[in-house]
């Protein structure tokens, strides 16, 4: 009995439970490390015992304490072990990384510890010709020696390093870069789920934090890997078949590997970190109930299941704990014998077994409910005969089963690339049965498969995709109504199958975050991260939002127009990152020019902040100052080369595909004197030019444009000038007629693509602009860069029917849906015209046709009206 052991400590328990590690380390003696740690870990373990049964220490304190002294011991040790060989050196270099329970402060009084132990060969101290590694792993072994050890005291703690980089072939201590090296390239999928709870513990923090930081990418991936999702379930399905005899609740139980016990609470709470932890980091606690805490406050568990998971890991805790405390036996498992298992039940304040085990048996059996809805043990497979598999898809609802069947028959025969390995085909059938049955669900059940099949035709490799399939099921029918109704999004999507990962969150079908958010996420590096990093980066942020939101008008779940304005927020705020991560890397060769700053004016669709997913980006290029300065930097150059080879930069920054895909297309014929002028011009050339030398389709522009990068006084020094010129300070000139003869230019030039063209066609929105922009031009009034606002600012001045404004909110809803579903323009087939008429808010397609042909008339009526008679008969400003 520890009690018998140090009597004194019985004496003075208020004291101790105030600062239990410290109590257990003030005892007198001149002794070894070795020694003096296996004293206070006895010490402790009584404090802290009885702490627990008293009920002055909940289950958060026994662990933390536990684990905070694990800490200190190993930090000791370490520092013993560097010292013994090298006395006169500073104990650097060396470093634990906790991982498990220790990582996440949750030790048991008998917990095994398992950190990783790594080194920096360029500080760690070593004697004289001795090689750094050799040294290394000497320390290594001491710590061990020094904390497992066991004489008349006990030992210290028992010390696992087979959590390590192939232990069968390292080293017990690695080299902190080939770590990294591990980690990055080669690490199989269940150690990401093992570095959730990892933290730099003992030794040299700095560097056990280095590495952390290093490895963090590979931990919290925003593209999940799902095979490590995969791998967390065949652990658990693998203990519950190794431990089978202990699964069933009763006697013998396991509270740890048991059916419904402690690891299925910290998996479950493992498995929604791994999905949702790397677009949100507050959702990366290594404690279990704080994991479950903080997944259930953003949204991603029910809080109820959230708190039932957390009640049942404090019970179960609490009693293993108990069972621990008899002979500080390393177990989990409830005693068979009555006796003993009375005699548990009495130390939990409990006055009998069976009182114990109906504490116990309803935890029990809601975490494995839990548990098991995350996987189906059964997984279904299809058929494998040819006959048998056309029933089974003619019964889920294909149209034409026997062409399915030859196209899976195709699949599982490998006949794609990314199907070769049978790796991949494994991962086929474990998703085929959800997969299929949303195609057949699907409008076109047919379309959906070939153009998945197609997609699969193009890709590299598809285990990952399949994988996330697996764990997503929603994912499947969406994926297959974008097969069926999208070809922009679905040859996207055969292009680069990961931009359905960005619909992992429920929260990619909400509205799209505001442009500060969005500017943050974007904006937000990796340690270490370097500019070409940066452009991946955005980029790949950039897909997935685009493709989200084609996603949103495709399940119906967004209005077409906040999609279009939240397509323009996405490019706002890829401008913006990537313009001034380029100027940054600008003026590291060339400095600033003084006084003077690049400024991004936006026209047309963009100037309006109402994107399709298929448009471009019109944008002028402009700098303040004096075009006569040159640039401060190591490489000076004149304002207007420093201009004009950022500007060129800056382009190349937001249209050049990288690896990671492409971005925007750029067009700045809207500049100056058009392709034929500079790319940038000074705001003093560009006022100069806009009164004195523009055309009236020029200052028709002008009535979209915004400036979206620069200062506040720069941004409010463009919007002056074209205040002023838009409201007269300009070349009279014959707007109407300039205006009309500019629109039959534009429809002889670029004729509609098809009979439902809502921009071209006549009666479209390009005839509505022109009656906006003339209007304004003539009246010098309404400026409003969205074009719907103009608009209504027309029609309250007198100038526009109330007609005008459904008729643009109609338009641009067929536009901003046609580009996705039906970017040829023409009639779709029938699934696809449902789609159509419900996000422009009809019933039927007959509806919609109705409403187009109406809406058209009143436009060309509109647009007739000022335009006049013919090109001739003209109308100067007012």
């Amino acid at each position: 009995m520890l009690l018998d052991r140090e009597p004194q400590l019985a004496e003075s328990l208020p004291e101790a439970f105030e600062d239990p590690i410290a109590t257990a380390r003030n005892f007198a003696g001149d002794m070894n490390m070795a020694a003096r740690l296996r004293i206070e870990r006895r010490r402790l373990a009584l404090i802290v015992a009885m702490g627990d049964l008293s009920g002055q220490f909940d289950l958060t304190r026994v662990t933390q304490t536990l684990s905070d002294f694990a800490d200190d011991a190993l930090d000791r040790a370490i520092r013993t072990a560097i010292l013994e060989r090298t006395p006169d050196a500073e104990p650097v270099g060396f470093a634990a990384i906790a991982l498990g329970k220790q990582g996440s402060r949750e030790l048991n009084y008998s917990s095994d510890i398992d950190p990783i132990l790594i080194y920096d060969p360029a500080t760690l101290p070593h004697r004289p010709r001795e090689d750094v590694a050799e040294a290394a792993v000497r320390i290594g072994r001491r710590v061990v020696e020094l904390l497992q050890t066991r004489d008349g005291d006990g030992y210290v703690m028992r010390v696992d390093l087979r959590l390590r980089p192939s232990p069968e072939a390292t080293p017990i201590a690695l080299p902190v870069e080939a770590a990294i090296s591990y980690y990055e390239s080669q690490a199989l999928p269940w150690e990401r789920a093992a570095f959730i709870r990892a933290r730099a513990c003992a030794g040299d923090l700095a560097l056990g934090g280095y590495f952390l930081d290093m490895v963090r990418p590979f931990v919290w991936r925003r593209a999940v890997d799902y095979g490590a999702l995969r791998e967390i379930r065949d652990i658990s399905r693998r203990i519950r078949d190794h431990y089978s005899q202990s699964q069933a609740f009763g006697p013998g139980y396991d509270l740890k590997r048991g059916r419904g016990g402690i690891r299925e609470v910290e998996f479950f709470a493992q498995i929604h970190q791994l999905i949702h932890g790397g677009r949100d980091p507050a959702l990366r606690a290594p404690a279990t109930r704080d994991a479950l805490a903080a997944l259930a406050a953003a949204g991603r568990i029910d809080a109820e299941e959230a708190a039932a998971l957390a009640e049942a890991y404090t019970v179960f805790r609490t009693v293993e704990h108990r069972l621990q405390m008899v002979d500080d036996r390393q177990t989990h498992q409830l005693p068979a014998d009555a006796e003993a298992l009375t005699n548990v039940a009495a130390l939990h304040g409990l006055p009998s077994s069976a009182a114990l085990l109906d504490l116990l048996r309803p935890h029990a059996e809601r975490v494995g409910r839990f548990y098991d809805s995350l996987s189906d043990d059964s997984e279904p497979r299809l058929p494998a005969s040819n006959a048998t598999l056309q029933a089974q898809l003619s019964e889920a609802g294909f149209d034409h089963p026997a062409g399915a069947a030859r196209i899976v028959e195709g699949w599982r025969g490998g006949n794609y690339p990314a199907l070769r390995t049978s790796q991949a085909r494994e991962a086929l059938e474990a998703v085929l049965p959800g997969l299929i049955y949303a195609f057949a669900k699907a409008p076109d059940s047919t379309h959906a498969i070939t153009r998945f099949d197609a997609m699969l035709s193009r890709l590299p490799s598809a285990i990952n995709f399949f994988r996330l399939l697996e764990a997503q099921p929603a994912l499947a029918r969406l994926l297959s109504s974008v097969l069926c109704h999208a070809p922009t999004l679905a040859e996207q999507l055969g292009r680069r199958a990961e931009l359905l990962d960005g619909l992992i969150d429920a929260t990619a079908l909400d509205p799209m975050p505001d442009i500060p958010a969005l500017i943050a996420e974007m904006a937000a590096r990796e340690v270490g991260a370097d500019y070409q990093w940066q452009l991946d980066h955005v980029r790949k942020l950039v897909n997935e939002k685009r493709f989200a939101l084609g996603a949103q008008i495709v399940s119906g779940t967004s209005d077409p127009l906040e999609v279009s304005a939240g397509y323009a927020r996405v490019a706002e705020a890829a401008i913006e990152v990537l313009t001034s991560a380029t100027v940054a890397e600008f003026t590291r060769a060339h400095g600033r020019v003084p006084d003077s700053e690049l400024v991004i004016l936006a026209l047309g669709r963009m100037g309006g902040a109402a994107l399709t997913h298929a448009s471009d980006l019109d944008l002028i290029y402009l700098f303040t100052g004096d075009y006569a300065a040159e640039s401060d930097g190591p490489k000076p150059l004149g304002a207007v080369t420093y201009y004009n080879r950022l500007a060129q930069r800056v382009s190349g920054a937001l249209s050049v595909p990288t690896a990671a895909g492409p971005l925007y297309e750029i067009d700045t014929r809207l500049r100056p004197s058009g392709a034929q002028g500079p790319l940038v011009v000074s705001l003093d050339g560009f006022e100069r030019y806009q009164r004195e030398d523009a055309w009236t389709w020029e200052h028709m522009a002008l009535t979209r444009l915004r400036p979206i990068f620069g200062s506040a006084a720069a941004r409010a020094a463009v919007n002056k000038v074209v205040r002023e010129v838009l409201e007269g300070a300009r070349p009279q000139r014959d707007i109407v007629a300039e205006s009309a003869k500019m629109r039959e230019e534009m429809a002889a030039h670029k004729p509609p693509k098809g009979p439902l063209d809502a921009k071209l066609s006549e009666g479209g929105l390009v005839d509505l602009e022109f009656a906006v922009h003339t209007l304004q031009l003539v009246h010098r009034t309404a400026f409003d860069p969205q074009l719907g606002r103009a608009i209504d600012a027309l029609h309250a001045a007198g100038l526009m029917s109330a007609g005008m404004r459904p008729a643009h909110d109609f338009l641009s809803r067929m536009l901003v849906t046609l580009r996705l579903v039906a970017p040829d323009s023409q009639v779709p087939g029938l699934p696809t015209q449902a789609l159509i008429a419900r996000a422009v808010g009809l019933g039927s397609w007959e509806e919609v046709v109705a409403e187009l042909d109406r809406t058209r008339q009143e436009v060309r009526v509109c647009w007739a009206a000022i335009r006049g008679p013919s090109t001739g008969s003209g109308q100067a400003e007012h």
